[in-house]
This record gives structure tokens, sequence and C-alpha cells, in this order.
């Protein structure tokens, strides 16, 4: 699609819908929590969801926003990133074709966690909440499968997180670490 047809925000090009999503739909097949769909079941999906493209350095999800949504990428990857203070942004992961993100919005009204910016031309395959279940709906043994790989998945990030944590724990520096280290130096 060329660049007129995209959006325009502050003089900065920014995503495009695809409306062309069949040509898409072998790269759905690359998706883990996809491949178990059915010709059929791809056919609504892509019918159900927008595909979206985004240059290089695009924001694509923003920290604390509120969006009953998740993605699927179909091509390139993406840069996960928290806020920490005044302007100064933490790297948490990068995900890359064939991985979702922004999973825990289909469960739940809450605001977003982190920033996604895209770390090359990306393409995504976005689906709302109101689609998911609209999906889950029609094909409820394939979306009781597909609801299990997003709950498997929540949970190994629930687990990475809480390793990282107990590891920054482990080597924080006490208290009482403090004052001795004070105390050897004055004395």
């Amino acid at each position: 699609m060329h660049k007129a047809n995209r959006y325009k925000r502050r003089e900065v090009w920014i995503m495009y819908i695809d409306n062309n999503p069949e040509k898409y739909r072998n790269g759905i097949k690359d998706i883990l929590l996809f491949r178990i769909l059915s010709e059929r079941e791809i056919d609504d999906l892509l019918a159900m969801c927008e595909v979206q493209v985004y240059d290089e350095g695009e924001q694509i999800v923003t920290e604390a926003e509120v969006e009953q949504a998740f993605y699927a990428i179909l091509s390139g990857s993406v840069e996960v990133a928290v806020n920490e203070g005044r302007r100064k942004s933490v790297y948490i992961c990068t995900i890359g074709t064939g991985e979702i993100f922004g999973e825990a919005g289909m469960f739940m009204k809450v605001r977003r966690t982190a920033n996604v910016n895209s770390l090359s031309e990306t393409k995504l395959l976005h689906i709302t909440r109101k689609s998911f279940i609209q999906f889950i709906k029609k094909y409820p043994t394939t979306g009781n499968k597909l609801l299990m790989v997003i709950i498997y998945s929540l949970l190994k990030k629930l687990r990475a997180a809480n390793q990282e944590l107990a590891f920054e724990r482990k080597f924080d520096i006490q208290q009482d670490d403090v004052d001795a280290i004070v105390d050897e130096f004055l004395n």
C-alpha cells in the first residue's frame, strides 16, 4: 500500500489496515496459537479480524491505555518496554513472527502494562475481545483449545516474571547490609 493511503498523525506515517487478509492465510498457520485451525476456521478468523501493518519504529501499544484485544505477529518483530521515571524506558523483551502479545486484554479491562513498538515492518493480526468471543461461540471445541493455549502462555509469562523478581530480590541490598558497610567505614 502506498504511504498516501496511510493514516497520518503529527507528520508521521502510521499503521495501515491491509484490506486483503487472504494473502496472510499461510502466515496464520505459523502462529502457534492458530496451528490447530481448519481452513474454514481460518477463513472465519480472517473475516473477524484485521491485518495491521506497521513501519519500523511505530508504536503499536501504549502503556496505560485500555484495549480489549490481542495481537498475533504474522511477520516482523516488536520490542516490549516499560516506562520508568521521566523519559526512561526499560527493555523487557523482543517478540517475533508466530508469537502473540497483549492477550491479558482479552480477559480483563485493564490498562496495558507496557509499550510495544515495531522493530521492522511488522504485520499483525489484531483480534478484539468481541471477535474472539464470536469465534469461540461459533467453534466452541476449537475455542476451548485456543483459550487453553492462551492461559498456558500467560502462565509461562507469569512464571518468568516471578523468577526474575525472585532473582532481583535475592540480590537486593538490605538496610542491615548498608548499615554494616557504613559502620565498617566509620569505625
